[in-house]
């Protein structure tokens, strides 16, 4: 496992981290004992950073990491977020009083004194025009509370317009061979101002794996089953915002590049890595076994110009029409 620096933070985090969403609900059904294999296959393979959320099954996501930590005593850095507990979610419900009590249940979730990264979990954009909330979020720091935050973002906008406030470390956002559009203007502004980025749905919610099918079904509870058109959220978080047949053609253009023994997670999890500006991808996982394959991604060359030409014009030719410019 490589390390990278998390912008102006100190830390060194592995470029390859856990994202635990899968573990706390939405993707179908989960069990703890196997969700904390994962976990700890993840540390084994020398994660140092995982990432979580309040929301995810309500507290049962931090949990687990609460566990993990009890159990294996490894320096790990854990980064939360807070805002989609929000019943309306709401720009005005993004105030101190508001992401103060959920930071508290977090920090209590996570068995903990101090929050090492709290992340605004996708807001409405009108958030970041709030310079109000991002002085509370000092305050926290100051009180001893946070150690760091940063912001969880739908859109490159959003994500331009968060950076400009000075304490904010880090910018969690969707890019994959499927979203290609921050590595432009925002990459270049991010790495100006030594922002940690987080590649988040780096396999475009499983589909880069190359596992899926036209037949392939999923369950009642899994957002890709009941999330494709954004009836429960972003439209842009289940599989990318790609219409799920056009994804799965374009996964077959790209699994025709892969160099011998490399995997298709493994591949799109390297091409992430390519980007300097990035910091971690932090995909998924339910399962030890596919933690293992993510993690492998970080001891792979790197990937040949004639590999990062082909994806990117498969993605010009297939995916740009569809998403460059509604994230």
């Amino acid at each position: 496992m490589h390390y990278r620096s998390l912008g102006r933070t100190g830390w060194k985090v592995s470029e390859i981290g856990f994202g635990a969403w899968a573990i706390g609900g939405s993707w179908g059904a989960v069990d703890d004992a196997e969700s904390l294999a994962a976990l700890r296959a993840a540390i084994d393979c020398g994660v140092n950073f995982i990432d979580t959320a309040d929301v995810y099954g309500m507290g049962r996501s931090e949990r687990l990491i609460a566990q993990l930590k009890r159990e294996c005593g490894a320096e790990i850095i854990v980064a939360t977020k807070a805002g989609r507990r929000l019943s309306p979610h709401t720009a005005a419900g993004y105030n101190e009083k508001n992401i103060t009590a959920f930071i508290e249940d977090s920090l209590r979730n996570l068995a903990t004194d101090c929050l090492d990264l709290v992340q605004l979990h996708c807001p409405p954009t009108d958030v970041y025009y709030q310079p109000e909330l991002f002085a509370a979020l000092d305050g926290l720091m100051e009180a001893g509370k946070i150690r760091h935050y940063g912001v969880s973002v739908e859109r490159v906008e959003e994500a331009l317009k968060a950076i400009e406030y000075p304490n904010v470390q880090t910018v969690q956002i969707v890019f994959n061979c499927f979203r290609h559009r921050p590595a432009g203007l925002f990459f270049a502004q991010a790495a100006k101002k030594q922002v940690g980025i987080l590649a988040r749905v780096p396999l475009a919610s499983g589909m880069l794996s190359g596992k899926f099918t036209r037949q392939s079904q999923f369950a009642a509870d899994d957002h890709r089953n009941f999330n494709r058109h954004g009836e429960a959220f972003d439209m842009g978080e289940t599989f990318s915002g790609v219409d799920y047949g056009l994804a799965l053609e374009a996964v077959e253009e790209i699994r025709r590049l892969l160099p011998p023994g490399v995997g298709m997670a493994q591949f799109a999890l390297r091409w992430i890595l390519m980007f300097d500006a990035v910091t971690c991808a932090i995909p998924g996982g339910k399962r030890s076994w596919q933690v293992v394959e993510n993690c492998a991604a970080s001891e792979l060359p790197p990937l040949s110009e004639r590999a990062l030409t082909a994806v990117r014009e498969i993605y010009d030719a297939r995916i740009r029409a569809g998403v460059h410019q509604r994230w």
